[in-house]
């Protein structure tokens, strides 16, 4: 049976008997994890191989894994990772170490995740906040700089895929400006589209390339005031797809969140008819999941194109001394430290 296209999310940290039935019969293109299904190496790495077997293939698997605030990853068991911020930082007092800081912590969360046998992070960001934006980004983001922001999100990329992994580029178009969270409720950004193109929009021209990217829950009322990216025929074909000129897959943000309305389902056909590929759920409610399954179709035309491209974007992983890397990456981030506030590396 050909992959659907959704990507699902599951209860806990094991697959309960339903969610195995459902996972045989709905055969999503992916699984994403949270906190909620991560207790030891040894345990994800079970859940990982459970899940895979039960779908009949090697389907990628996703995490949010960026540092700071958003990590499902953490201490004792894995290291802990400063907030995007932090490489802007860097940046800011030498661009060479800070492009190579942010390279080298891509590199060293794709070993932790490949270890793991988790080969896509969402991850990085180009969302480019602004004075009054909502702190959902704050210091998730590399800067407010859209070239800075760009040329730190590539070397952030480089180094996941250096180590094996897939990077999935969000929130495409942007979500820096938006004083919202989306995941309580539908932000509403009235700037005009001229100064969204030059800021917002730009920092994400320079990463049209990558294999995957996510839409933003937000309203761009100058291009589109009835609905959020992604459900927006015209943001995705004249922004993401136009001006951006992103070629990857395209995946929704998380369905589930509360910036979207109508049912699961109707969300799902909404993501889906506005174009983006693949549709994101994560709470992993299986009465939703079912919802998503059942709005969604099997990958095929365009969609299937991308989502193999994407996946044959996975290189094998480059020779790497993490235990080197990470001395070295945690001498660059503790320069950077502000007194009196350390960072946990």
């Amino acid at each position: 049976m050909a992959a659907r296209a959704f990507i699902t999310g599951l209860a806990g940290l094991t697959i309960a008997g339903n969610e195995r039935a459902f996972l045989r019969e709905a055969s999503p293109w992916g699984l994403i994890l949270f906190k909620r299904n991560i207790n030891s190496p040894q345990q994800v790495t079970d859940l990982l191989r459970d899940f895979r077997d039960i779908v009949g293939w090697e389907a990628p698997v996703l995490i949010d894994q960026e540092g700071g605030r958003v990590q499902r990853l953490g201490p004792p068991h894995w290291p802990a990772y400063p907030a995007g911020s932090r490489y802007g930082a860097i940046y800011d007092r030498d661009q060479t170490s800070g492009l190579a800081a942010a390279r080298l912590a891509g590199h060293l969360i794709a070993a932790d995740l490949m270890a793991l046998g988790i080969d896509v992070d969402c991850l990085p960001i180009a969302d480019v906040p602004v004075p009054g934006g909502d702190p959902i980004i704050g210091d998730r983001a590399y800067g407010t700089e859209p070239a800075k922001v760009a040329a730190i999100a590539r070397a952030v990329a480089e180094g996941l895929m250096a180590g094996g992994v897939l990077p999935v580029l969000k929130h495409l178009p942007g979500h820096g400006r938006a004083t919202a969270d989306s995941h309580a409720r539908l932000p509403v950004v009235d700037t005009d589209r001229a100064t969204l193109e030059k800021t917002d929009f730009a920092a994400f021209v320079p990463l049209s390339d990558l294999p995957l990217g996510m839409t933003a829950h937000v309203v761009f009322s100058a291009i589109d005031a009835a609905s959020p990216a992604t459900t927006s025929v015209t943001i995705v074909s004249q922004v993401i797809r136009g001006f951006i000129g992103f070629k990857g897959l395209l995946m929704s943000d998380d369905v589930s969140m509360g910036a979207l309305s109508g049912t699961i389902a109707e969300r799902s056909h909404a993501a889906l008819a506005a174009g983006c590929d693949v549709v994101l759920h994560c709470n992993g409610d299986l009465a939703e999941m079912m919802q998503v399954a059942g709005a969604a179709p099997e990958l095929n035309g365009l969609a299937a194109q991308r989502a193999q491209a994407a996946l044959a974007a996975r290189r094998g992983r480059e020779e790497f001394d993490v235990a080197a890397a990470r001395r070295i990456f945690n001498e660059m981030v503790a320069s950077s430290t502000v007194p009196g506030r350390p960072v946990s590396t």
